[in-house]
Formats: C-alpha cells, sequence, structure tokens
C-alpha cells in the first residue's frame, strides 16, 4: 500500500468530483504492447502496474480498446490491482471501438455506449467505473452521446464524467447535461491547440488530463519528443527530458494531472519522480 510520503504525493492532489487524485497518474494504453507493436509481457505488465501502486499512484487512466493480440490493458489492471483498494480511482474511455483483429471501427452510436461501459466493467470485475470519459470524433454536437452516458450515471453505472478529444463548445454542451468532472486533450510543450480549454477548466474547477504529453508529435509511437532547450533544462537538473515535459505540464496549473503510460520500469520511476520536479521561472520562460 502507498503511503503519505510516497513519490506520487510529491505532485500534490486535486478531485475528480468527490474522488481525490494525486496529479500524477498511470496511463494503461502502453502496457499491452513494446514499442515495435509486439504483445508485452505479461508478468512485466502485471509488476509496472503494482510499482506504480506502490509509488503512490491512485489514478489509472484505461480503456476496453487498449489492446493487443495478446494483452488486454483492463485486463491486466484487474490481475495486477484487483481487488481494488478504496482510493484508486479508474478513469476509462469510451466511444471508439475496435473489432476483434484490431481494426478501429466507426464511433459507436449513443444506444452502443452501455455496451462499452457493460464491456470495462466485466474486463476490469467492477460494478461500477468511477469515471467515464467520452472520446468523440467528428461529432458537432456531443449531447445526445453525453445523455445516453448520463443515463447510466443515474442508473449506478457510473460515478463521474468526463471528456476527451474535444473542441470548447462540446464542453458547453455537456455541461447543460450533467456535470463534467475532467476533460482528456492532446496537449503538451509543443501541442497547445487546447490551451482555450485547459483555461476554460481552470475557470471552472474541472481537471484537464493532457495525452501525449511526452510524445509530442510522435503520439501512439511512443518515445520522447526531442528538443534542444528541453534537453538543456534536463541536463542542468540532472533529469530526463521526459521529466522535464512531465513537470512543465504539471506547472501550467493545479488542476491539470498527468497520466504518463509506460510498459518499463526504469521509465515508470522517472515518471512519477517528475512530480517532486520544481522548475524556475528561468526555465519556464526559456522552455515558453
Amino acid at each position: 500500500m502507498p503511503t503519505i510520503d510516497s513519490p506520487a504525493a510529491a505532485a500534490g492532489e486535486w478531485t475528480l468530483g468527490d474522488l481525490t487524485v494525486r496529479r500524477i497518474g498511470f496511463g494503461a494504453m502502453r502496457v499491452t504492447a513494446t514499442a515495435d507493436g509486439s504483445p508485452s509481457d505479461r508478468d512485466r505488465a502485471v509488476a509496472v502496474l503494482r510499482r506504480a501502486r506502490e509509488l503512490g499512484v491512485n489514478h489509472v487512466d484505461t480503456a476496453a480498446f487498449y489492446f493487443s493480440p495478446l494483452r488486454s490493458a483492463n485486463e491486466l489492471i484487474n490481475r495486477a490491482l484487483a481487488p481494488y483498494p478504496d482510493d484508486l480511482v479508474i478513469s476509462a474511455k469510451v466511444g471508439p471501438g475496435r473489432d476483434p483483429s484490431g481494426e478501429w471501427l466507426p464511433l459507436c452510436r449513443p444506444d452502443q455506449l452501455r455496451g462499452q461501459v457493460e464491456e470495462n466493467l466485466r474486463q476490469l470485475g467492477r460494478d461500477h467505473l468511477d469515471v467515464v470519459n467520452l472520446r468523440q470524433a467528428g461529432l458537432e454536437s456531443v449531447a445526445e452521446h453525453f445523455g445516453a452516458l448520463a443515463e447510466l450515471r443515474e442508473a449506478g453505472l457510473i460515478r463521474h464524467l468526463g471528456l476527451s478529444n474535444i473542441r470548447p463548445e462540446h464542453l458547453d454542451q455537456a455541461r447543460a447535461i450533467a456535470p463534467v468532472v475532467c476533460v482528456q486533450n492532446q496537449y503538451g510543450l509543443h501541442l497547445r491547440r487546447s490551451e482555450v480549454l485547459l483555461r476554460r477548466c481552470a475557470e471552472l474547477g474541472i481537471a484537464f488530463v493532457p495525452f501525449f504529453a511526452i510524445t509530442g508529435a510522435g503520439r501512439e509511437a511512443g518515445g520522447v519528443a526531442e528538443d534542444p532547450t528541453v534537453a538543456a533544462v534536463a541536463r542542468e537538473h540532472g533529469v530526463t527530458p521526459a521529466q522535464v515535459r512531465l513537470a512543465w505540464t504539471l506547472h501550467r496549473g493545479p488542476h491539470v494531472l498527468a497520466i504518463p503510460g509506460t510498459g518499463d520500469p526504469a521509465h515508470l520511476e522517472q515518471n512519477i519522480a517528475a512530480g517532486a520536479l520544481r522548475l524556475t521561472v528561468a526555465d519556464l520562460d526559456r522552455l515558453g
């Protein structure tokens, strides 16, 4: 069990509705496969998840569509962390889907969302999901989809609702239907298209949860985006460029939560340690 002085605690805390999470969490996408796309080692993936807990992580982000030919992120989480501790918050995404071969399907219809929620519940072995994020793609309005999730929240299958991959108007559409506790969008030092949403979330007291904060333009390919200024700041602090990028992200506001993912135990330790890295005003000015 994590302790009060766990490394993840150094990043501080924020709330998702009535749930308190540490600001540096864990994204489960990368536990299913290695960098070259081959299935991950099951025991190593389970060990990474358990080590994240030992380091104090209590916010895990996942989805039923995170899987490789032999591994499912949700099932690995179930294997590693069940029975789930009371303080652990698991956030799941719905909307996209993949067929058994891994091919992407069109965005699901509102009436298909219950099936996606139930699939996450089955894989995780839970009777409700702490947070469900609607990940949209190409919708002018998220109202119908978000309304369907709000009904599942009323039915007790979901505790809190969030949004992913949205435009600012989507947040207003959703908030007219039910409370929104978080927004997940692509954002990082060199990926700032969601700056308006980051500020809007701060005004509303909503968590902003960036993805691809480390990889930059590489996105799903993984790795760390290269930049000479980031590298220089990293050398001066005796840390890695990935840690600088994570620290910069956390410096964007107390409502910002980081969810770096990895299947590498050493990278996990570094990612969590980034929550304690305090960049100076001069550092932040140089990074821009």
